[in-house]
Order: C-alpha cells, then sequence, then structure tokens
C-alpha cells in the first residue's frame, strides 16, 4: 500500500540506527561499513528512504545514528545528505532512538525507524508500515516476517483481534508463543508526539542495563493505543546481517538483483550466477557479459560491446562495440570497437583508441594508444603516448623506468616496431619510422627512418621491390 502524496498532513521524519559496531563481524570496520556489490551496506538503507520519501511528499533526509565506533560512516551519510546524531555510549535501541529526537524536526507527526544493518529492504516495505500507523491511527506500527525458522529471534504477540500485544524475546517466551513463527523485523513507523512523550518512560534492562525499543509496545498499550504489525513473507529482505556468512548471503541477493535488472533492461548473460557486477556499473543495450566476469567500481560499457569469459573490469569505460576477452582493465578508457585480448591487462591511466586491437599477453600502463594502434603480442607499453595506425612488435617494451623517475615514450603515427623492439625512456620515435629486430633505441629516430643494432644506428629503410605484374 502507498501512501497518497495529497496528505500534506502526515509529515515523516526517519532514523536510522547505526551506532553498533557489530562485534560478529570480527573486525575493525563497522558492520553497516561492509560492502555489498561496491557499496556500504548503509547506503542501501538510506536509498530505501529516499525511494519511499519521494512518495511521502518527504525531504529523504535520514538521522543516522552513530557512536564513537562507528565515526567512520560520516562521509557515507553526508555523501547521501543525511544528518547525524550521537549516540555517545550504545544503550541499545531504544536510548539510540532518544538521541536522534532532539535532531528530529519539532514539526515532525511521525517517525520512521530503520536498522542500518538491513540493507535488503525496500521502498515498499517502508510505506506499508507507515500505511498500516494511519490507518489505524496506532502509537506503533511494526514489520513483522513470518520465518520459515524463528530459533532464537523475539516473537510477534497478537491479541484476537490482531493488534500487537507485546515483542517477547525467545528465552522469555512461553511454549504456546514459541509456537508462533512471527518475528520481529526491526522497523518501526511511530506517532511522533507519543514517542516524544514516552520514550522516556523505558527501563534500563536488568541484564544490561541496556534500553530496547521494543518495551514501548507495552507503553503503549498501557495508554490504550493501538500497536499494529505489517506481516511479511520471510524472503530475506528483511533480514540482519551479524557475521560474515549473513554478508555474503545478502551480497548474493542483491547481485541477483541487479543482474535481473540489467538482462530485464536489454542485456544478455550468459550465465548469471557467475557474473558480479557493482551497483554503479552501466551497462547500454545489446551488450553481451560472458561467464566469470567482474565489473566493479564506476564501469561503463557501451551499446554492443562484448565481455568476458573471465574477465575483470575496474572503474573504467568500454565503448561500443567492443570485445574483451579473459582480461584485467583497470581505470582506463577503450573506444569504441577496440578489442582487448587474450590475456591483456590494462593498468591504471591506459587509453586504447577506435578499432585498436590489444591482443594476447599485452601489458599497458599509463600510455594512451591512437586509432587502429595493433599490439598483438607479449608486449608492454608503459608512460607512452602511441600515434595512430602503429604497428607494435612481439616482445617490443617502452624501458620507462630509471631508476629514480618514469620517463615517456613517444610514438609517431603508422610507425613500424619490431619484434623484440627496446625502447630505452625518454625516446621519440617519428611518424612512419620502423625500427628492425632486437633493436635497442636510446636515441629518437626521426620520422621516416629505420633504427638497427644494439645500440639502435639510425639508417634509411629499404626500398619495397616493386610487385610483379601480371602476365
Amino acid at each position: 500500500m502507498t501512501p497518497s502524496r495529497a496528505e500534506p498532513s502526515a509529515r515523516t521524519a526517519a532514523v536510522v540506527l547505526a551506532a553498533g559496531l557489530g562485534t560478529r563481524m570480527r573486525s575493525k570496520t563497522p558492520k553497516i561499513l561492509h560492502p555489498l556489490c561496491g557499496r556500504p551496506m548503509l547506503a542501501y538503507v538510506l536509498d530505501a528512504w529516499r525511494a519511499a520519501a519521494a512518495e511521502l511528499g518527504a525531504t529523504g533526509e535520514a538521522i543516522v545514528v552513530y557512536s564513537p565506533a562507528t565515526e567512520a560512516i560520516r562521509s557515507v551519510v553526508e555523501g547521501a545528505s543525511g544528518r547525524l546524531a550521537l549516540q555517545d555510549v550504545p544503550r541499545g535501541t531504544g536510548d539510540a532512538v532518544r538521541a536522534a529526537l532532539d535532531t528530529i524536526p519539532d514539526g515532525a507527526e511521525e517517525v520512521l525507524v530503520l536498522s542500518g544493518d538491513v540493507p535488503l529492504v525496500v521502498a515498499e516495505q517502508l510505506l506499508a508500515v507507515v500505511e498500516q500507523r494511519r490507518l489505524d491511527d496506532a502509537a506503533i506500527a511494526l514489520a513483522s516476517v513470518y520465518a520459515a525458522d524463528p530459533g532464537e529471534l523475539g516473537r510477534v504477540v497478537r491479541s484476537e483481534f490482531g493488534s500487537v500485544e507485546r515483542i517477547v524475546e525467545a528465552r522469555d517466551a512461553t511454549p504456546a508463543e514459541l509456537e508462533s513463527n512471527e518475528v520481529n523485523a526491526g522497523i518501526y513507523a511511530f506517532d511522533a508526539a507519543w514517542l516524544r512523550r514516552r520514550i522516556s518512560a523505558l527501563a534500563p534492562s536488568a541484564t544490561n542495563g541496556e534500553l530496547y525499543l521494543t518495551d514501548l509496545v507495552a507503553l503503549a498499550r498501557e495508554d490504550g493505543r493501538i500497536v499494529s504489525a505489517v506481516g511479511f513473507e520471510d524472503d530475506g529482505t528483511l533480514d540482519g546481517i551479524n557475521d560474515r556468512s549473513q554478508l555474503a548471503q545478502a551480497e548474493w541477493a542483491l547481485r541477483v538483483r541487479i543482474n535481473e535488472a540489467h538482462m530485464r533492461a536489454g542485456v544478455t548473460m550468459r550465465d548469471p550466477s557467475t557474473v558480479y557486477a557493482d551497483w554503479g556499473v552501466t551497462l547500454a543495450d545489446d551488450v553481451v557479459i560472458e561467464p566469470g566476469v567482474l565489473l566493479q567500481g564506476a564501469t561503463s560499457v557501451g551499446e554492443g560491446s562484448s565481455i568476458g569469459p573471465d574477465t575483470t573490469i575496474v572503474d573504467s569505460t568500454i565503448g561500443r562495440g567492443c570485445a574483451v576477452t579473459r582480461s584485467v582493465i583497470e581505470r582506463s578508457t577503450v573506444d569504441d570497437g577496440a578489442t582487448v585480448g587474450p590475456y591483456s591487462h590494462l593498468r591504471p591511466g591506459s587509453h586504447v583508441g577506435p578499432e585498436a586491437e590489444i591482443g594476447n599477453y599485452a601489458e599497458i600502463k599509463n600510455s594512451r594508444l591512437g586509432a587502429r594502434v595493433k599490439q598483438h603480442h607479449m608486449s608492454y607499453l608503459g608512460d607512452a603516448e602511441v600515434g595512430a595506425g602503429t604497428n607494435v612488435g612481439a616482445g617490443t617494451i617502452t624501458a620507462n623506468w630509471d631508476g629514480r623517475v618514469k620517463n615517456r615514450t613517444t610514438i609517431g603515427e603508422r610507425a613500424f616496431l619490431g619484434v623484440d623492439t627496446m625502447l630505452v625512456a625518454p625516446v621519440e620515435v617519428g611518424e612512419g619510422a620502423k625500427t628492425g629486430a632486437g633493436a635497442v633505441v636510446t636515441k629518437n629516430v626521426p620520422p621516416g627512418k629505420l633504427a638497427v643494432g644494439v645500440p639502435a644506428r639510425i639508417r634509411e629503410p629499404r626500398a619495397r621491390p616493386a610487385p610483379e605484374a601480371d602476365a
């Protein structure tokens, strides 16, 4: 159910709980900053709220509760146009919401509370909880899940009329209550005025001194207010992440969601189960992705290109009509119609021009290759500028490092580099120049000349015999 945009009286604020370090992750990185498909899990929760806020007519600015242990989330929150509220000492979920109340605008009429470690949540679920609270004029509406295996999760106990009476932890539940498979999912919509008035009544737990948000259910019932629950199927979207095994399960589910969206938009994936595409990857129409492909970061692939099999592309731009096979491309650009691979490596700063051909065991680093350059076999171009139409012979190397600095090599258009040429930078090879097999070039080669020998000497190129005329 989607609340109408025509309800200007219902102004909603969102609070995201992100103060816990997540000790079961066994990591120095705060739990909500562990990445899923190239982004921190917290970012997906903020996305879900922004999508819901657009339907509610709200601003989309979430208030994220953090602690000194999760200070590192600041950049993620500020990048998502959120605000931060400090819980100086984590004292439970109830205390976390209390810490956020001073940041919530005074005019807010309801408060939606989410967990920062539930990254698969979608806007429709948030909207359903908000709508239920409004329909029932409830003090609280919460999301619940009909779990296939409720285990030690807290049970939602309903009255005979369907309203929520309390939430009981499994260890405190009666045998009859444990028979229920409806569990608390940790998403709540509150009547803001009631929440402000009653949150101070939360009592510390006798076990650990923490304040639990779930105790507000009993307070609402004491006040004669309704507590509603929206039950969802156990499809994994409301699962919290507590350890690395659950992190992997969530990434799998998110990857399926991403790949399905690409395929529906016109991308062919021969085996989607072996394609790993980060959230920020852009794929145009008629792109074909073969098995065993990793597309990471801000990578984009142009229309009609073929990627893979067994290829990794990171933060790179691949043009239209390209073919990349069994290769690695990092922070580089491949222009329209170029081919790369198999077994090539484009290291950061490489730019391959249109219709260029980069073949077996070719490595390029911080270099720009012009249109129709051919670098087919076992060669290395580092810190180089290669003109259009140049042929790079097998075994060609630019010796760019002199032990102190990286030096540039410049090769003109339509040059021809013979097999096993070594270009000792800094050096220039002029337009139309050639090198002989095994040449070690330590001095500039003028346009149209030939460099041969060790060290290379400059010669006039031998004229090729004219083809015989047909009899």
